[in-house]
This record gives C-alpha cells, structure tokens and sequence, in this order.
C-alpha cells in the first residue's frame, strides 16, 4: 500500500508528541489521519491547526475509557495502524492524583486492545498483514540508572512512580495481547522530549515561560538528575518508521543521544534566551535559578541505547540538544498566543506532586 493511501488512528493527538506525529503523518508522509482524543487540561486543537483544514484529517473526541465510541470510530474508520499515544503523563501529577493515571493508562490501554482485536480479527488475510499496533510507551518504565549505562530493549523493568507503573502495565497488556491473541503489535520506549507545542508543566516550557515572565526558576534537589532528550519531530519520524516497518512484537528504544542534568538544561534556556531576548535592564536570565525540595522518589539518571532502530530502521536524530532547545526557546518567544491562553486558563505554573510530601 502506498503510504499516502494509508489511513492511521492517532490517539492522543491533540497532545504534545500525538499533536506532533498527527502533523507529521499529514504534512510530510501524505497520510489519512483519526485523531481520537478526550481533550483533558493538556489536550490542545490549536497545536493542529495547520492540518486540522486538511481533507486527510479528521477528529473525535473520545476517551479511550469509552468502549462503545471506541468500537464505532474504529469499526467505521478502518485503520491500516493504530498508534497509541493518549496517556496521562506528568509524574507529578501521578503522585498528587493516581487514579486518572491507573483508568486512561492501564484500562484504557487494555479497552483499545479488546477493541482493536476485534477489528482486527475481521479483516481478511491481507489486511490482517497489513495492520500494525503501536503501543508508544517511556523509559521511565526501566527505573532508575547510576551514572554509567544505558537502557536497552531488554532492560528489566523497575517503575518507580505511579506514573512509570501504569505505562508498564499498559506495556506488559499489549505484549500478552500479541503473545497470546496474535495482535499484531510494536512498542516503542523514548527518552524526554521536548520542543513546540509542549504543555508548560514539562521543565523546559515551564522554565522558558517563567523566565520571559521574570519568575524565579525552580529547580528540583540540586539538579544533577539526568535525562536524555529527544525532540519531538525527530520523535514523531521514528514512531512512523516503527509503525510502518516495525518488526512485530519487537520494542524499540528511541533516544535523543543527548543526556544533560536538569541544572544545565535550565542554564543553557537561559543562556539561548540572554541572546535572543536580552532583558532591558542587562541582567541574565540565570539569576532567576531557585532550588527547591527534590522530587519525591526521583530517579537519579536515565539514558537510552538507540542502536537498535538506527540499525534496524536507519533512524537517528536529526538534532541536537543545542540546535533543538534553540528552536524551542524561539518557538515559545514567537508563540505566545499559544502558551498565554493556558496559562489563564489550566496552569498557572504552580508546583505539582507535593502530595507525597
């Protein structure tokens, strides 16, 4: 089938990384997108908006707890691949209120599974080759890491917060649904990402926006927790080349090969914004740091191999930790129409996950 022919179900689109594969998929592949999504707090159309007037998009709101709507959008959409991406996803919020995290992440995921099963088992011979589960899941699923190391696809798994549990529950169901029902599934487990369109909870959103608002920037213990950043449109072009020829029932690690502690990140953003929006008054940017009480249960460092989709699939980042957070930073100083109506509206920049203290 030709790629511009295919039609593929986004759950999630409306969020962050969906939002992103959903223009990707559109504008750069040529394909016929669902974007199926509850529209929670983080659920935004405006990060579609150059795709949503496009005839090969269209859009339902459903929440993936929803079986029946699920069982219509499916069974009337007819999808080549499902890419499942619809989650909550902020560890704090998991630590302050688990059980929207427990139903979307682990019932949800196990609804879409039943759900996809049946459309698939109706298919014919060649369609049930063609179809493709892609279950997008983290690395926070594998725990924690010292300072040496790297997680691979066969990293045993070690969640450590409420959060990190129920997407490795939400993976452990769609192995067993491959391994048992035959469903035809990948997965994949990325990094952090970052870049346009991030709701601004994430780090580096939340720090650019505090710091244009001259804000103090808090920074969790003493900053020296690791993380490997991705961005996310490199992000978007891998989850696509797993979707599309993906081994099945086979993981994928997808890594942005660039790990910088948390502290570094938030200098760099201000080092980026001292040069493209100098405050009046000469001050830097950096004299906004602030540390605060580290996270509860905080894992110390992660870090992805990716060895296995570069040479499985050819796929490697195309940024840089400092060309991306550049993009980033620039795209946020350029788009404040996107980031000041939530503000107002759903977030107000206050610390999450104090509930465990």
């Amino acid at each position: 089938m030709k790629e511009e022919n295919k039609k593929i179900l986004v759950t999630g689109g409306a969020g962050f990384i969906g939002s992103a594969v959903v223009r990707y998929l559109i504008n750069t592949i040529g394909c016929f997108v669902l974007n199926v999504d509850k529209l929670t707090y983080a659920g935004n159309l405006n990060s579609l908006k150059n795709v949503i007037s496009n005839p090969k998009y269209s859009f339902e709101e459903i929440d993936i707890c929803d079986v029946q709507k699920l069982d219509r959008a499916i069974s009337e959409y007819e999808p080549n691949i499902i890419m499942h991406l619809a989650a909550e996803s902020h560890v704090d919020r998991s630590i302050d209120g688990p059980s929207e995290f427990i139903q979307t992440n682990i019932v949800g995921t196990y609804n879409l599974l039943e759900v996809s099963r049946s459309f698939w088992s109706r298919l014919d011979e060649d369609e049930k080759k063609q179809f493709r589960f892609h279950h997008i899941s983290t690395d926070e699923v594998f725990g924690s890491l010292g300072f040496q190391g790297a997680f691979t696809e066969t990293t045993r798994y070690d969640p450590r917060s409420p959060y990190s549990a129920s997407k490795a529950s939400a993976d452990h169901l769609v192995r067993a649904w491959h391994e048992t029902f035959g469903l035809p599934a990948v997965l994949s487990n990325c990094s952090n990402n970052y870049g346009p369109y991030h709701f601004p909870e994430k780090l580096i959103p939340l720090m650019i926006i505090k710091a244009l608002n001259g804000e103090p920037m808090p920074v969790y213990g003493t900053g020296n927790n690791i993380r490997d950043w991705l961005y996310v449109d490199d992000h978007a072009r891998a989850l696509y080349e797993i979707a599309s020829k993906g081994r099945v029932g086979e993981s994928y690690n997808v890594g942005g090969n660039s790990e910088v502690n948390n502290l570094e990140v938030v200098k760099t953003i201000c080092t980026i914004l001292d040069e493209l929006s100098p405050k009046k008054n000469g001050v830097r940017y950096e004299e906004q740091i602030t540390f605060v009480s580290d996270r509860p249960g905080h894992d110390f460092r992660y870090a992805i191999d990716a060895t296995k989709i570069k040479s499985e699939l050819g796929w490697t980042p195309l940024e840089t930790f400092e060309t991306g957070l550049t993009k980033t930073v620039q795209w946020y100083l350029d788009n404040r129409d996107w980031w000041e109506p939530i503000l107002n509206k759903h977030y107000q920049g206050e610390r999450l996950g104090g509930s465990a203290n």
